[in-house]
Protein backbone atom coordinates (compact mmCIF):
# COMPACT_ATOMS: atom_id res chain seq x y z
CA UNK A 1 0.00 0.00 0.00
CA UNK A 2 1.18 3.35 -0.59
CA UNK A 3 0.12 6.45 0.88
CA UNK A 4 0.22 10.07 -1.01
CA UNK A 5 -0.34 13.34 0.82
CA UNK A 6 -2.55 15.13 -1.99
CA UNK A 7 -3.04 18.61 -0.67
CA UNK A 8 -0.15 20.39 1.64
CA UNK A 9 -1.35 21.98 4.96
CA UNK A 10 -2.00 25.31 4.16
CA UNK A 11 0.42 28.26 5.41
CA UNK A 12 -2.63 29.84 7.24
CA UNK A 13 -3.38 26.88 9.16
CA UNK A 14 -0.02 26.93 11.14
CA UNK A 15 0.14 28.63 14.50
CA UNK A 16 3.57 30.54 13.21
CA UNK A 17 2.62 33.59 15.46
CA UNK A 18 1.76 31.36 18.33
CA UNK A 19 5.04 29.51 17.69
CA UNK A 20 7.05 32.54 18.21
CA UNK A 21 5.24 33.94 21.51
CA UNK A 22 5.94 29.90 22.16
CA UNK A 23 9.76 30.71 21.69
CA UNK A 24 9.77 34.10 22.98
CA UNK A 25 11.43 35.46 20.09
CA UNK A 26 10.85 39.64 19.77
CA UNK A 27 9.44 41.44 16.78
CA UNK A 28 11.10 43.74 14.37
CA UNK A 29 14.08 41.91 14.09
CA UNK A 30 15.60 42.57 10.42
CA UNK A 31 15.31 39.26 8.67
CA UNK A 32 11.36 38.87 9.84
CA UNK A 33 10.27 36.95 6.79
CA UNK A 34 13.27 34.37 6.93
CA UNK A 35 12.94 33.70 10.48
CA UNK A 36 9.19 33.38 9.73
CA UNK A 37 10.09 30.32 6.85
CA UNK A 38 12.25 29.18 9.38
CA UNK A 39 9.52 28.41 11.90
CA UNK A 40 7.05 27.36 9.31
CA UNK A 41 9.81 24.71 8.64
CA UNK A 42 9.63 23.62 12.06
CA UNK A 43 6.28 23.28 12.86
CA UNK A 44 5.63 21.26 9.31
CA UNK A 45 8.59 18.56 10.39
CA UNK A 46 6.67 18.74 13.87
CA UNK A 47 3.36 18.00 12.44
CA UNK A 48 4.75 14.90 10.29
CA UNK A 49 6.91 13.42 13.45
CA UNK A 50 3.26 12.90 14.98
CA UNK A 51 1.28 12.31 12.02
CA UNK A 52 4.18 9.47 11.57
CA UNK A 53 4.02 8.45 15.13
CA UNK A 54 0.26 8.09 15.55
CA UNK A 55 -1.00 7.41 11.97
CA UNK A 56 -3.50 10.36 12.57
CA UNK A 57 -3.97 13.19 10.28
CA UNK A 58 -3.91 16.86 12.42
CA UNK A 59 -5.34 18.91 10.00
CA UNK A 60 -7.67 17.93 7.57
CA UNK A 61 -6.60 17.77 4.04
CA UNK A 62 -6.52 14.63 0.67
CA UNK A 63 -4.88 11.55 0.77
CA UNK A 64 -4.78 8.96 -1.50
CA UNK A 65 -3.50 5.21 -1.11
CA UNK A 66 -2.41 2.75 -3.93
CA UNK A 67 -3.53 -0.69 -3.14
CA UNK A 68 -2.09 -3.94 -4.88
CA UNK A 69 -3.76 -6.47 -2.95
CA UNK A 70 -6.80 -6.85 -0.40
CA UNK A 71 -5.77 -7.91 2.72
CA UNK A 72 -9.32 -8.56 3.00
CA UNK A 73 -11.84 -8.57 0.78
CA UNK A 74 -14.74 -8.21 3.23
CA UNK A 75 -12.96 -4.86 4.24
CA UNK A 76 -9.79 -2.44 4.19
CA UNK A 77 -8.61 -0.44 6.38
CA UNK A 78 -7.10 2.91 5.44
CA UNK A 79 -3.28 4.46 6.11
CA UNK A 80 -4.44 7.39 7.66
CA UNK A 81 -7.03 8.38 10.37
CA UNK A 82 -9.68 9.97 11.25
CA UNK A 83 -11.28 9.69 7.92
CA UNK A 84 -13.98 12.92 7.02
CA UNK A 85 -14.82 12.12 3.47
CA UNK A 86 -14.29 9.19 0.96
CA UNK A 87 -13.86 11.51 -2.49
CA UNK A 88 -13.32 8.61 -5.05
CA UNK A 89 -12.86 4.96 -5.31
CA UNK A 90 -11.57 3.41 -8.60
CA UNK A 91 -9.77 0.89 -10.12
CA UNK A 92 -6.46 0.50 -12.59
CA UNK A 93 -5.84 -2.09 -14.51
CA UNK A 94 -2.35 -3.05 -16.53
CA UNK A 95 -2.99 -0.64 -19.29
CA UNK A 96 -3.51 2.11 -16.97
CA UNK A 97 -7.06 2.27 -17.71
CA UNK A 98 -9.16 3.31 -15.02
CA UNK A 99 -12.59 2.43 -13.85
CA UNK A 100 -14.72 4.64 -10.87
CA UNK A 101 -16.43 2.24 -8.76
CA UNK A 102 -19.97 3.69 -8.14
CA UNK A 103 -20.57 4.99 -4.30
CA UNK A 104 -23.36 2.58 -3.88
CA UNK A 105 -21.02 -0.53 -4.03
CA UNK A 106 -18.96 0.51 -1.09
CA UNK A 107 -19.51 2.93 2.24
CA UNK A 108 -16.82 4.11 5.09
CA UNK A 109 -17.00 2.20 7.96
CA UNK A 110 -15.90 5.48 10.69
CA UNK A 111 -13.10 4.77 13.12
CA UNK A 112 -10.82 7.20 14.83
CA UNK A 113 -8.38 4.05 14.93
CA UNK A 114 -8.72 1.92 11.85
CA UNK A 115 -11.17 3.46 9.25
CA UNK A 116 -12.34 1.08 6.81
CA UNK A 117 -13.49 0.92 3.03
CA UNK A 118 -16.17 -1.69 2.97
CA UNK A 119 -18.63 -3.48 0.66
CA UNK A 120 -22.12 -2.93 0.52
CA UNK A 121 -22.87 -6.33 -1.19
CA UNK A 122 -20.29 -9.69 0.40
CA UNK A 123 -17.18 -8.33 -0.85
CA UNK A 124 -15.14 -5.54 -2.35
CA UNK A 125 -14.76 -5.33 -6.51
CA UNK A 126 -11.87 -7.37 -7.49
CA UNK A 127 -8.52 -5.47 -8.20
CA UNK A 128 -7.79 -6.06 -11.53
CA UNK A 129 -4.58 -8.89 -12.43
CA UNK A 130 -1.18 -6.17 -12.66
CA UNK A 131 -3.15 -3.28 -11.81
CA UNK A 132 -4.81 -1.81 -8.58
CA UNK A 133 -7.04 -0.02 -6.21
CA UNK A 134 -6.86 4.12 -5.68
CA UNK A 135 -8.49 5.53 -2.88
CA UNK A 136 -9.20 9.56 -2.38
CA UNK A 137 -10.14 10.64 0.89
CA UNK A 138 -10.29 13.31 3.57
CA UNK A 139 -8.38 12.87 6.78
CA UNK A 140 -8.24 15.13 9.91
CA UNK A 141 -8.72 15.84 13.27
CA UNK A 142 -9.73 20.16 12.27
CA UNK A 143 -9.84 22.04 9.53
CA UNK A 144 -8.08 24.64 11.55
CA UNK A 145 -5.29 24.78 14.28
CA UNK A 146 -7.66 26.11 16.60
CA UNK A 147 -10.00 22.93 16.23
CA UNK A 148 -7.32 20.41 16.87
CA UNK A 149 -6.97 18.28 20.48
CA UNK A 150 -5.40 20.70 22.17
CA UNK A 151 -2.88 18.13 23.55
CA UNK A 152 -1.62 17.46 20.12
CA UNK A 153 -2.06 20.95 19.59
CA UNK A 154 0.69 21.41 22.46
CA UNK A 155 3.00 18.20 21.33
CA UNK A 156 3.53 19.77 17.80
CA UNK A 157 4.33 22.92 19.58
CA UNK A 158 6.74 21.69 22.29
CA UNK A 159 8.03 19.20 19.69
CA UNK A 160 8.44 22.09 16.83
CA UNK A 161 10.26 24.15 19.91
CA UNK A 162 12.59 21.06 20.79
CA UNK A 163 13.43 20.90 16.77
CA UNK A 164 14.44 24.47 17.25
CA UNK A 165 16.26 24.24 20.23
CA UNK A 166 18.40 21.79 18.80
CA UNK A 167 18.76 23.30 14.56
CA UNK A 168 22.56 23.57 15.30
CA UNK A 169 23.41 19.95 15.94
CA UNK A 170 23.08 17.37 13.49
CA UNK A 171 22.94 14.05 15.88
CA UNK A 172 21.43 13.37 18.87
CA UNK A 173 18.65 15.05 21.12
CA UNK A 174 17.12 16.97 17.76
CA UNK A 175 16.61 13.40 16.67
CA UNK A 176 14.54 12.19 19.76
CA UNK A 177 11.15 12.61 20.31
CA UNK A 178 11.38 14.48 24.09
CA UNK A 179 9.28 12.23 26.53
CA UNK A 180 6.21 15.19 27.31
CA UNK A 181 5.61 14.72 23.44
CA UNK A 182 5.70 11.11 23.76
CA UNK A 183 2.79 11.45 26.59
CA UNK A 184 0.62 13.93 24.74
CA UNK A 185 -0.19 11.71 21.75
CA UNK A 186 -0.06 8.12 23.21
CA UNK A 187 -3.59 7.96 23.57
CA UNK A 188 -3.87 9.13 19.67
CA UNK A 189 -1.35 5.83 18.98
CA UNK A 190 -3.17 3.20 16.69
CA UNK A 191 -3.73 0.01 18.95
CA UNK A 192 -1.99 -3.03 17.85
CA UNK A 193 -4.33 -6.47 18.14
CA UNK A 194 -3.38 -9.89 17.37
CA UNK A 195 -3.85 -11.19 13.78
CA UNK A 196 -4.46 -9.63 10.55
CA UNK A 197 -7.44 -7.51 10.24
CA UNK A 198 -7.07 -5.84 6.86
CA UNK A 199 -4.40 -3.62 7.19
Amino acid sequence: MILNEETKVPLAALPVQAFKAHLRLGTGFGENAVQEAVLEGYLRAALAAIEGRTGKALIAREFSCRIEEWRDCCGQTLPMAPVRQMLEFSLIDVDDNLTIVPADRYRLAGDDQRPRVIPRGTQLPTIPTGGYAEVFFVAGYAATWEELPADLAQAVMLLAAHYYEYRHQSAGGASDIPFGVSTLIERFRTVRSLGRIGA
